[in-house]
């Protein structure tokens, strides 16, 4: 196996290890959201720094608008998300926030123009089956469903990022990282101030080691790890990769957590990432024979 898929499959594990850490920090969803983008922006500028990368500040310029808006998007998804950790279970939240690509599929017609044709409509009808699975999986309660709520709406939210950075242009991955993350830590900050506060000092040790594992592991290392072994893969293998995250998520929890997962839940889940799966692939295979046909 090529270093290139490896350092791939690290970057989809340490993603799906993300809500075991959080669900340890006694912070609000967009305190833990701030401090990721503050210690991810540093780390990754440090980075840059050490490894003799320059960031081309024209090319961040000619991109600034959707960076921009991307960077705010991206902290409010943060916080959606361990939003959903704290009111469900990791795996209904992981479930719930891969629907972002039937989502970005649902929107593309409106906003990137592309047509729907029959199986991307199918794999659309699929996905929402098994949504309506996973939140029927048995009433736990109305954290649960609340829950569910937090986590589409992250899902909503990293739809909009994906397609705010179809928009870049000539921008590398670190330089964009870079951006996005400082851009997210200044967005949540006046949101912090006015809701929760800054109250960071009477937090434990412990607390403090997740934060830190969280902002470097989570986000710096992760986004470094996933740019830079991206650009190395065919993105039908990429696309295959990325499940590793959702699935280890699950994992994770049920080892960690004990988190256990109801049939109809297992069903959905199975039905709605076997959906996003056989789009990615569907996709790939037809922009392929359109390359050829060219």
């Amino acid at each position: 196996m090529s270093k290139a898929k490896i350092g791939f499959i690290c970057s989809m594990l340490i993603a799906g290890s993300l809500g075991l850490f959080v669900r340890g920090i006694p912070l609000s969803s967009a305190q833990i959201a701030l401090v990721r983008g503050i210690v991810g922006s540093l780390f990754i500028f440090g980075f840059a720094c050490l490894s003799g990368r320059r960031f081309s500040f024209n090319c961040i310029r000619k991109n600034l608008v959707p960076l921009l808006l991307s960077g705010i998007a991206l902290g409010f998804n943060w916080m959606l998300l361990f939003q959903a950790y704290r009111y469900t279970t990791i795996a209904t939240a992981t479930i719930c926030y891969y629907f972002a690509p039937v989502l970005i599929l649902f929107l593309s017609p409106l906003v990137l123009k592309e047509r729907l044709d029959k199986i991307k409509v199918l794999c659309i009808l699929v996905a929402m089956a098994g949504m309506v699975c996973v939140a029927g999986n048995g009433g736990i309660g109305d954290g649960n469903f609340l829950g569910i709520l937090y986590g589409l709406g992250a899902a909503l939210v990293y739809a909009s990022i994906v397609l705010l950075n179809k928009r870049l242009q000539d921008i590398s991955g670190v330089e964009s990282a870079f951006v996005q993350l400082l851009v997210s830590a200044i967005a949540m900050f006046p949101y912090v101030l006015f809701t929760d506060g800054i109250h960071f000092a009477k937090i434990s040790g412990t607390a403090i080691l997740l934060l830190i594992v969280v902002g470097i592991v989570h986000t710096g290392v992760m986004y470094l790890l996933y740019f830079s072994c991206l650009q190395k893969l065919s993105s039908q293998t990429a696309a295959v990769f990325s499940y590793i995250d959702p699935v280890s998520a699950i994992v994770f929890a049920a080892v960690f957590l004990s988190e256990g997962m109801m049939p109809l839940q297992i069903a959905g889940g199975v039905l709605v990432l076997g959906a996003t799966l056989l789009n990615e692939i569907y996709t790939f295979q037809k922009d392929k024979r359109k390359l050829s046909i060219e």
